[in-house]
This record gives structure tokens, sequence and C-alpha cells, in this order.
């Protein structure tokens, strides 16, 4: 019997595929694995897929639907292949925590170019604002400013001010959304504060490195009560760029779109060009400093 469902879990050799208000437990044929040998999961959390049950009640994946979007980065141990963090959703949050963890930037501007590239809405959290100190209002404050202006939505929330995480719910609302962020930065949290019901568990920060334990160990799509889904996925260290040449990094800069445009060669990468209208945007102030610094580091990761 042939039936479509969405995978809602990750697990390595299964699969869980929602399918007509059931879970069915699924396997992957080998021939994907061979066909998509540059990609460690062919199949990834969001997906829609075909399945045919067996007489166990197990299920087999026959066909993977093409995406209309996703996520992907650097495999940790395959530099040169994909891993896939999720397909189709609505909405991408790159979640950080002002305190334990910090703040990372690098990571931020690395998620909303890939958000860029793959077409998803994109947005940040900033997570445990009740832990911030002045220092770190200040901070807070100045990156709100940078990625408000460049439009992108910016929340500050805490599970302990139940207001802030109302506002992100209202965002969820009937949209398929992911959450990604360094272990430790309160996704988990966020979504057990939103829905209580969920009660998933969560992990501690480690004392010695202020950095968080992992407790997701794999992706999962949950399904909110306000009619929203929601992918919790595992922490990750770092997030790379893939897929994206070194000429084309600008065009997820959106604050490079414009100026791009008076540069005097068609690839200039804005690194070194002699009449390149990014560098001369960023020396007048029109590119924040420290936008162009991730931007360099990343264009040098893709030319690596």
């Amino acid at each position: 019997m042939m039936r479509t469902g969405t995978v809602i879990q990750s697990t390595g050799k299964w699969y869980k595929v929602a399918s007509d208000d059931e879970i069915i437990d699924c396997r992957l044929p080998g021939k994907f694995r061979l066909h998509e040998a540059n990609v460690t999961n062919p199949v990834a959390v969001g997906d829609k897929v075909d399945i045919t049950i067996g007489s166990d009640d197990t299920g087999s994946i026959t066909k993977i639907h093409p995406r209309e979007n996703y996520i992907p980065r650097h495999a940790v141990r395959h530099k040169h292949t994909e891993q896939i963090l999720v397909a189709n959703v609505d909405r991408g949050w790159v979640v950080q925590s002002v305190r334990n963890p910090r703040i990372k930037t690098g990571f931020i501007d690395r998620f909303l170019v890939t958000c860029e590239a793959y077409e998803i809405n994109a947005g940040i959290v900033f997570n445990k604002t009740d832990l911030a100190k002045q220092k770190d209002k200040a901070l807070l404050d100045n990156l709100t400013e940078l990625y408000r202006g460049l439009q992108y939505d910016v929340l500050h929330t805490s599970v302990f001010e139940p207001e802030t995480i109302k506002s992100l719910e209202d965002k969820l609302a009937r949209k398929m959304s992911v959450f990604i962020g360094q272990s430790g930065v309160g996704k988990t949290s966020i979504i057990n504060a939103i829905d209580s019901e969920l009660n998933l568990r969560v992990g501690e920060i480690s004392k010695s490195t202020k950095k968080g334990k992992h407790t997701t160990t794999f992706a999962r799509l949950l399904t909110l009560s306000n009619g929203g889904y929601i992918v919790d996925t595992p922490g990750i260290r770092e997030l790379s760029v893939v897929n994206i040449e070194p000429y084309e990094l600008s065009l997820y800069f959106p604050e490079m779109l414009e100026p791009r445009e008076d540069c005097r060669f068609y690839n200039c990468t804005h690194s070194h060009e002699p009449g390149c209208g990014v560098i001369e945007a960023f020396e007048n102030g029109d590119i924040h400093p420290e936008r162009y610094q991730s931007y360099l580091s990343i264009l040098e990761e893709i030319e690596e």
C-alpha cells in the first residue's frame, strides 16, 4: 500500500513519517544513498516522501518529493559532503543566548547567508535576556539595531518573561519553522515555554566551559498547539556555507546588493579589487564593520 507523508524524525537508519494521523517507522533503501553520495542524509526532517507499508507495519521510503527549500551545512567529519539540517520550512530562526554560551555574530551571519541563498525567511532570537548584564545589554541593542536595519525580525526572549515568549509564539503560528543554534542557547526550553504539554527534555550548561551539553540528539518536527510546526534541531557548534561561489556571496548580504552594482569587474569578490563599489561603501560607513568582516571570513572559507 502506497502512502504519502512527512518525515518528522531522523535517527540514522530509521525515519518516522507522519501520514494520515499515523506515525510509521520507515527505512531508506540503499539506492537513495548511492544516488546522493555527496549528501550524508538523503532524507531530512520536513521532507515529503512516498512510502510502502510492509507486513510488519513498518514502511520503506520509495520516493522523495522535490524540496521547496532546505538548510545545508558541511558534514562535520566529511568536509566535501553536505548535511541537510531541515527541508521545506516557512521560517528559519537562529537562536543565540545573551550568556552561557555567548552570542556568536559569525554564526548568525552564516545562518542568514544560507537562508538568503535558499530563499528562507530568516529571523533572530536573542534568548536568556534575564541573564544580561550592562555590557550585554549594550551589545544586544547594537546587534538588534544592525539586523533590524537589514530588515530581519529580531526578538528578545526569556522563559521567565512570558510576554517575550508570546511574541515569538505569534510568529510561529500556522507556519513550519526551525530553530538552529549552538547547544545550550535554549531552543528546547523556548519550545517547552510555548507549549508545556510537549514536556521536552532539556540539558544543563557545563560549569567549566559555560557551553551547552547536547540534549536534543536528532532533529524532530513538533506540532504546536497554535497550529504551527517547529523543528527542534541538535546544537551545532559551527555552521558552514555550502554551494556558494566567491563572486556570489555578496548577493546574500542585503546591504551589498546596491553598491556591488558599481563594481568595475563583474566577478568582483569585494576583498581587494580596484574600483569596488562594496569596498567604497564600507569605507564610507554604509556597511557595518562587523558585517564586512563576517563577509571576508566566509569568503576565505569558500575560497579554501
